[in-house]
């Protein structure tokens, strides 16, 4: 990938020792790229990890952590986020524990994590151990990662209740980090809906973000001290960069006893998120004129067919009997006058035909009477 000045999220960020006097172990890096030359697609990652494992030991193992992970995913080029992640994460954590067998001092040395990868408007997320990853969308705050330590474990298992959880002794005894000697596996999981499968919140991955969505990364430094709704109605009500100060401020007020990191990003209303928008309203529409398109082809073509079939059809010749009317003789009589006063009646047949009529005589004059 290839680094560029402006980001396409605006991004603030603050680490703080907190006011117990611990020694900052928290580390975190972010970087704006595009994907490639060609591909020019913007991506933004940010990459937090809160080390573990006592005086300058968690602290080289949360910059290992942070470096190797963050070096990894931009060696790439970003067609398959989730398996890119899930390399860097086990490079990362395979050094860090070879590290703690090398060097005196580091034995026992880890780190948690939480990456969120932002690639165009697609959101991609990954963590270790109890430092958390939030979106704050529609004024809604949703915890989209997993604390992997035993105190979840266990409520999770119904051994202990919610209300036990606070305070519990065993609440920071984390389960999954950076430099273990068996090498884990990042959660992928990103809950979003309620009562989804963890198959289901795997397949959240890539989900897409919209224009003034908010996502925050912190270390347990916040979380511990600062509840979930107190977030949001920080990060609602002030700008991002005094949203920022003001809840490692809230936390620092209520102990402060370790380390606070909080990486807010926010996708804007303008640049890829707004084009994101309009596409899927050209997609829409597209969709649309290609359905209408596709009926009205559909009913010409129809129509069509049927005149076509209709101008092939061979129709019945109708049995027309012709009757010929019968021909009428007409007699017509004359009379004539003659000396022997002799009748003739004349026949005279219709269309030309000749008919021989009888003739009638006078009684003979030259026969005797007896």
């Amino acid at each position: 990938m290839i680094i560029s000045k402006q980001p396409h999220l605006e991004i603030s960020t603050a680490s703080d020792p907190g006011v117990s006097g611990k020694q900052n172990e928290d580390r975190y890096q972010i970087c704006s790229c595009q994907l490639s030359p060609k591909d020019r697609t913007p991506s933004f990652l940010a990459v937090l990890c809160d080390g573990i494992g006592g005086h300058k030991s968690g602290e080289i193992a949360a910059q290992m952590g942070v470096s190797i992970i963050t070096e990894t995913i931009l060696e790439s080029d970003g067609k398959q986020p989730l398996e890119i992640i899930e390399r860097a994460v086990k490079r990362a954590s395979q050094a860090i524990y070879q590290t703690s067998l090398s060097e005196q001092g580091h034995s026992g040395m880890g780190a948690t994590t939480a990456i969120a990868w932002v690639i165009g408007s697609r959101l991609y997320t990954a963590n270790l151990g109890d430092s958390r990853i939030y979106l704050l969308r529609d004024n809604h705050i949703i915890q989209l990662t997993t604390d992997h330590t035993w105190i979840q474990e266990a409520y999770e298992a119904g051994i202990i209740s919610k209300s036990d959880r606070e305070n519990h002794p065993n609440a920071h005894v984390i389960r999954r980090y950076l430099g273990s000697k068996n090498t884990p596996k990042p959660d992928f999981r990103m809950w979003y809906f309620e009562g989804e499968t963890d198959s289901d919140a795997r397949r959240n991955q890539g989900i897409q973000m919209k224009a003034g969505d908010k996502l925050l990364l912190c270390s347990d430094g916040l979380t511990d001290l600062v509840g979930n709704h107190e977030i949001q109605e920080v990060i609602q009500n002030n700008s991002s960069n005094d949203a920022v100060n003001k809840l490692i401020g809230l936390a620092n007020e209520r102990g402060g006893h370790d380390n606070i990191t909080v990486i807010l990003m926010k996708a804007p209303s303008k640049g890829v998120f707004k084009k994101q928008k309009y596409r899927r309203f050209l997609l829409g529409c597209l969709i649309l004129l290609l359905a209408i398109s596709a009926i009205t082809t559909a009913f010409l073509l129809g129509w069509r067919w049927w005149q076509n079939r209709l101008g092939n059809m061979e129709l019945p010749t109708p049995n027309v009997t012709e009757i010929i009317p019968q021909e009428e003789e007409i007699f017509v009589m004359t009379e004539t006058s003659s000396p022997e006063d002799t009748l003739t009646p004349t026949v005279e047949p219709s269309r030309g035909f000749v008919t021989q009529g009888p003739t009638i005589t006078p009684w003979p004059t030259n026969t005797k009477r007896p």
